[in-house]
């Protein structure tokens, strides 16, 4: 498994991440959950995300793979995401959501905490961040950061406090290239790339699980725009084969992003998202034809393609 520097966290991560909001929301049964993380890292992936808006993804992961706590880097996110007057924001809040994931992960510390979703203005005031610093100060945290996108994600990158920012990156999901990236880049600041497989959008809707519809649909709508196919790229085979593997490579070709979060409760999925990482970035014809064609179809739309939050 090829693992790059995460930022300036001194961590060296996995281009491969787990994302923990699938075990959760969808009620993953213990055993299951256990397969799939001890899996992952035996396979070397060291990367585990989640947040305490996953419902019982936090109590899951630490059931399962507490004993292997050195193995991994261990990321959750705090607040209540899309909902800026949530008492979830609040500084006591924000403190009890740290000890509370720290109960349920069974652990001292963690090694990312992340601000999930709030708005520019929370971003601004500063509070919300002050309150994670001091539980970095107070050992409970090694590194803060933020998890959105567009204005408030490029904000957030160019605050002294975050070192780590979680953003979507895909190939129906471009804004964040050109918006965040240069910005973690110049400040070294370690991206964890979300939704990295665009939500298999290739697929139809009534594959996809309802709690991501709403992603699904746009970028569904996006990939059709777009008007492109794996043989396009010089993929041969299955096309959904190919799909799966173009975008997670693609996603891992950009400059800057450090490790990509596939949440999933399939360990074959969980093996093949595995293959397709081992085969490296794409060569960049293809990265320069998917671009162009997230451009053009994004120019045709009438309107900005935005960071899907």
């Amino acid at each position: 498994m090829e693992k790059r520097r995460f930022g300036c966290t001194g961590n060296e991560v996995s281009v491969v991440g787990f994302g923990g909001a699938p075990i959760g929301i969808l009620e993953t049964q213990q055993q299951q959950v256990a397969r799939i993380l001890n899996l992952l890292l035996d396979e070397g992936v060291n990367v585990i995300d989640t947040a305490a808006a996953y419902q019982g993804s936090e109590q899951a992961i630490g059931q399962a793979v507490a004993h292997r706590r050195d193995q991994y880097v261990l990321v959750s996110k705090c607040g209540e995401p899309g909902n800026p007057d949530s008492d979830e924001w609040k500084p006591e809040a924000l403190k009890a959501t740290v000890d509370r994931a720290l109960t349920r992960l069974r652990t001292d510390h963690l090694d990312v905490m992340l601000l999930h979703t709030c708005g520019l203005e929370l971003l601004r005031r500063g509070e919300v961040l002050e309150t994670l610093v001091r539980a970095r100060q107070a050992g409970k945290v090694r590194h803060v950061g933020y998890s959105g996108d567009n204005e408030e994600a490029a904000y957030a990158a160019a605050l002294p406090d975050v070192a780590v920012v979680e953003t979507s990156l895909n190939i129906c999901d471009q804004a964040n290239i050109d918006r965040v990236l240069p910005e973690a880049r110049a400040r070294n600041v370690a991206i964890i790339a979300k939704r990295p497989i665009a939500n298999a959008a290739w697929k139809d809707l009534s594959e996809q699980p309802g709690f991501y519809q709403d992603y699904a649909e746009n970028y569904t709508r996006r990939l059709a725009r777009m008007d492109i196919s794996p043989a396009d790229l010089g993929f041969e085979g299955d096309e959904s084969d190919a799909w799966a593997e173009l975008a997670l490579r693609f996603t891992l070709s950009l400059p800057g992003v450090h490790t990509a979060i596939i949440g999933t409760t399939n360990p074959d999925h969980a093996r093949a998202n595995l293959a397709a990482a081992a085969h490296g970035p794409l060569g960049q014809a293809a990265i320069q034809r998917i671009r162009d064609a997230f451009r053009h179809a994004e120019s045709d739309s009438g309107k900005k393609w935005e960071g899907l939050t």
